[in-house]
């Protein structure tokens, strides 16, 4: 559970305190008021990963050389300083300069927002990323085998490029490839199986049909081996200057009543799926690992119609800290509102 949040110079934020309800809130207020900033500030805190930007840089406030988090926990308190283009990491005021050694012990997390509402019918990155942000909260194997996969990935890739390349060190680097790559999927194969009954259970409640049959899919981008197939396709990977086979290019197939969801999916439905995938990431997380995620929701209520909005509100995770924002509510009736209601206006909570 999260107590407080302190930030400095964030996004909008010059400085801000917050004293955090135990069961999250419902952020309300106008576009451009820094709600976005607020959750966002609380998922890189807790996986130094920014669901808005590819860079760290980009998220000091404008005109600010750097920025500060930090972040109470039930059992730490966490705080990362960006400054002179370093990332500066404590845990209970020890340094950690390893990634791996700062996000031991912190509570996993389930993010949607707007963009993700794309999940079913965007490019195959984006379901790759949805598999690879849930695993690595899953079960340390599968970050371990991802990051040595993508390191010989990074080299093969580089080297691939080079007008001239060595063919034994290519053929070294499909070795480490291969080795890690089918330890890869074969842990996102059995992610899935455990993933489907919670995706169903989600997709059930929030779209209020059981007429409508959900279906997960690995595709691989090769049926053969691995290590077979890179040393097949080496020609191919020569030309393209690029590795073209692997787990990083992987894609789940979604289907609803065996057809694509992707094509054939009606918008609402699509919503509803995508939802339902982050409701499933944040209730295997507490079955899996026995920790409920904190559950981040970005302004999502726009996407589906009042029937859909109102069942994604009464069926959250029971055990998850939650946090939505929104512009406003007046869609949900005079209903008790599951959450306690925080408003903000010109980056100032209320």
């Amino acid at each position: 559970m999260l107590h407080a949040l302190r930030l400095r110079d964030f996004r909008c934020y010059k400085l801000l305190n917050w004293n955090i309800p135990p069961e999250g809130a419902l952020l309300i207020g106008d576009n451009a008021q820094g709600k976005t900033s607020l959750i966002e500030a609380i998922c890189v805190a807790l996986t130094l990963h920014s669901p808005r930007a590819s860079r760290l840089d980009r998220l000091a406030r404008h005109d600010s050389s750097g920025f500060g988090i930090s972040l109470d926990t039930d059992s730490d308190t966490r705080r990362l300083v960006w400054r002179s283009r370093r990332l500066e990491m404590r845990v209970n005021n020890l340094d950690k300069h390893v990634y791996t050694d700062y996000l031991l012990g912190a509570p996993p997390v389930a993010w949607l927002g707007n963009r993700d509402m794309a999940l079913v019918y965007g490019p195959a990155e984006q379901r790759r990323n949805f598999i690879n942000f849930l695993g690595i909260q899953w079960h340390p194997l599968y970050r371990d085998h991802l990051q040595a996969y993508r390191k010989a990935l990074r080299s093969r890739n580089l080297l691939l490029r080079n007008p001239h390349p060595r063919i034994d060190v290519l053929q070294s680097y499909a070795t480490v490839l291969a080795e890690h790559g089918e330890e890869l999927t074969r842990l996102r194969l059995n992610l899935l199986e455990l993933l489907r009954p919670h995706v169903l259970q989600h997709h059930k409640a929030i779209s209020g049909s059981s007429r409508e049959e959900v279906s997960l899919c690995y595709t691989p981008s090769t049926n053969e081996p691995l290590a077979h197939a890179l040393q097949k396709g080496i020609a191919d990977d020569l030309k393209a200057g690029c590795t073209t086979l692997g787990p990083h290019r992987d894609d789940i197939e979604l289907r609803i009543n065996g057809r694509p969801a992707a094509g054939f999916a009606s918008e609402g439905q699509q919503r509803t799926l995508a939802v339902a995938l982050v409701l499933a990431h944040a209730s295997l997380l507490q079955a899996e690992i026995g920790l409920a995620p904190i559950l981040l929701i970005d302004d999502i209520f726009g996407e589906l119609d009042p029937a859909r909005r109102k069942a994604l509100l009464n069926n959250l995770p029971q055990d998850s800290q939650t946090f939505i924002t929104t512009t406003h509510l007046d869609w949900f009736g005079e209903s008790s509102l599951p959450l306690p209601v925080r408003h903000i206006k010109e980056f100032t909570l209320q």
